[in-house]
């Protein structure tokens, strides 16, 4: 999370700033913007809200870019370590921008919107770096970013009653997929998809239309507004990785256990494999294996274990640090994930946390912590 003490004038804005402000939001600096960090309820009310019916997230400081040519795949496809020649039209992927040294540029959601066109979500924080990124490796596609767009995201069992009445042909989509829908005389993206592990749906909205179409699915009685902090501790449930945090571009996709979001037929023996950014690195990681890997964490007290938070073994000898961490209130006690020497990694070790230099005890655990609901069909 940010630090709330470097608050700046210079901040950017959502086009929903002042209906958070309305809605009593505590707002925060993050990646450059000011965001909602929580709303009058507090943290732990929105959490289980939204695992139990419907929050509405605002999330428009994420990057929305357009990659469209006859080639884009192609190109797409040296700087992802996707099979996105395969993809369906109206598909989309967990995917990486890899580095030369196998090192992660940004975590993304890119889709197939139309043959030759791709939708691409990006972090916040990551978005001006990405974008110079694409440009220095793609000649022969267009890029644009859509800076006039607004992205809301509405998450929880209780979303798709919503989206009935909201859009019903988007209930068409199961997980991971996407299409563009008229809602309200206006076009909208619309994926099934999202950060906490629900079902839900993330919806990119015309700016001009953003805050009017957010009051809409607040009047539903089902829906609360949700802040980054629940948005932050529903994802670590989920065992999902925060960039910048869980991952840079210092860190291997084998060390930050991602291999999976490597397309089989990318993968070392695959029909397509290698040539994209960093192949070679990434696939020696995975022969020769790693010194540290990313893993769960299961604290046994209720102690809360934050980030930067130093991991031990039994001699109290340094064997990993904590990247994510905090309470969790679906199973109401502390949660985290991070590195470790690859010797402890595997799931049931126990090892230690060093919180104000006292040993606090911790079992490596399978993530993601609680059950994922996406909607498969």
């Amino acid at each position: 999370m940010a630090d709330t003490n470097s608050y700046s004038s210079d901040l950017k804005t959502t086009p929903l700033n002042e209906l958070h402000e309305q809605l009593g939001a505590k707002m925060v600096p993050f990646a450059g913007y000011s965001m909602p960090v929580q709303y009058p309820k507090g943290v732990k009310t929105e959490h289980l809200h939204t695992r139990s019916s419907a929050g509405l997230f605002d999330v428009s400081h994420m990057g929305q870019v357009i990659v469209e040519g006859p080639n884009a795949a192609s190109e797409l496809e040296q700087l992802i370590p996707l099979d996105l020649e395969a993809l369906a039209v109206g598909s989309q992927s967990y995917g990486l921008f890899t580095n030369d040294q196998g090192g992660i540029i940004d975590d993304l959601i890119i889709a197939r919107w139309q043959q030759n066109t791709f939708f691409i979500v990006i972090n916040a924080a990551c978005k001006y770096k990405d974008i110079e990124h694409l440009r220095a490796h793609i000649s022969e596609s267009t890029i644009t970013e859509l800076t006039d767009r607004a992205l809301l995201a509405l998450q929880g069992p209780k979303a798709a009653n919503v989206m009935q009445s909201i859009c019903p042909q988007a209930l068409q989509l199961k997980f991971m997929e996407f299409g563009e829908f008229t809602v309200q005389g206006e076009s909208m993206f619309i994926s099934r998809s999202g950060y906490t592990g629900e079902d839900g749906f993330e919806i990119s909205v015309p700016a001009q239309l953003a805050r009017s179409f957010a009051e809409h699915i607040l009047s539903f009685d089902e829906v609360e507004p949700i802040g980054l902090g629940a948005r932050d501790s529903l994802r670590l449930e989920s065992g999902l990785c925060l960039y910048g945090q869980d991952m840079n571009d210092q860190t291997n996709v084998i060390e930050a256990s991602l291999a999976w979001s490597i397309h089989k037929n990318r993968r070392a023996n695959g029909s397509k494999a290698g040539n994209f950014l960093g192949a070679d690195a990434i696939f020696a990681a995975q022969e020769s294996g790693v010194s540290k890997k990313r893993v769960g964490l299961s604290v046994e007290s209720k102690t809360p274990v934050r980030s930067g938070t130093l991991l031990v073994d039994a001699n109290s000898q340094e064997i990993g640090e904590v990247t994510s961490g905090g309470f969790s209130p679906s199973l109401e006690k502390p949660i985290a994930m991070g590195y470790v020497s690859s010797d402890f990694a595997k799931v049931g070790t126990e090892i230690f946390a060093l919180v104000r230099n006292k040993l606090i005890p911790v079992t490596i655990a399978k993530t993601p912590f609680v059950t994922q609901n996406y909607y498969r069909g």
